[in-house]
């Protein structure tokens, strides 16, 4: 089966990336950053050969990429509490059920100080360049 998800991904990575050597004037990376959002539902394997045969085919000179995981958090809108969601013991459904769907949190989730539902996903969702060494 192919997966379009990681390949769309590492696309988007890797056009950025060139746009981004291009302005700064660098013909290659010798090491580039990206970080995936541990709610993100990233296969790490496919996305990492993607991004490797995209750049080649692109043209996107890289000497390696590294991937790294931005661990999930949320902020309570009523008190202010931060929390992660490996805090959390919830069982394995519902935290299969928020990877897959990460909306779904706020079906399962409240704060684990005040008991609210109003809250916010701080950080732990989405693809992003965070680095890029010459």
């Amino acid at each position: 089966m192919v997966e379009v998800h990681e390949w769309a991904l590492a696309e988007a990575v890797v056009l950025s990336l060139s746009q981004y050597l291009r302005e700064v004037g660098w013909g290659r990376a010798s090491r580039v950053i990206v970080s995936l959002g541990e709610l993100q539902a990233v296969d790490r394997e496919v996305f990492e050969f993607a991004l490797k045969e995209l750049a080649n085919l692109y043209g996107v000179e890289v000497g390696s990429f590294e991937l790294v995981e931005e661990e999930a958090s949320f902020e309570c809108r009523s008190c202010g509490f931060r929390w992660r969601l490996r805090d959390l013991d919830l069982p394995d459904e519902v935290r299969e059920s928020i990877h897959f769907l990460p909306e779904a949190a706020y079906a399962y989730i409240r704060c684990p100080r005040c008991g609210s539902a109003d809250f916010v996903l701080v950080s732990g969702r989405g693809v992003k360049l965070e680095g890029v060494e010459p």
